[in-house]
């Protein structure tokens, strides 16, 4: 295989990735706690977009919100890491 023929094939790589990443940055995945009581909204690049916070769970202490609210970060952590498996395992398949 010639230089040329490689540094296409890395450019071509190169496009993928950044679409890749262009796809998960304008990708919206939503984390859920507490039956919706809390829902994260972030980018499948890991970007915070929003925290929905259900009022009622308020008067449960300082405490038990941070949990919820980090219930929901981690269950939108887990579907973006999964989302980009998929996303640049395509790109660089």
């Amino acid at each position: 295989m010639d230089m040329e023929s490689l540094m296409a094939q890395a450019a071509e790589l190169q496009n993928k990735v950044n679409a890749a990443q262009e796809q998960l940055a304008n990708t919206s995945i939503k984390g859920i706690a507490a039956d919706g009581a809390c829902i994260v909204d972030m980018t499948g690049k890991y970007d915070l977009i929003k925290i929905t916070i259900r009022p009622d769970i308020l008067a449960m202490g300082a405490d038990a919100v941070a949990d919820i609210v980090s219930a929901a970060y981690r269950d939108a952590k887990t579907k973006a890491d999964i989302l980009i498996d998929r996303v640049m395992g395509d790109a660089t398949a």
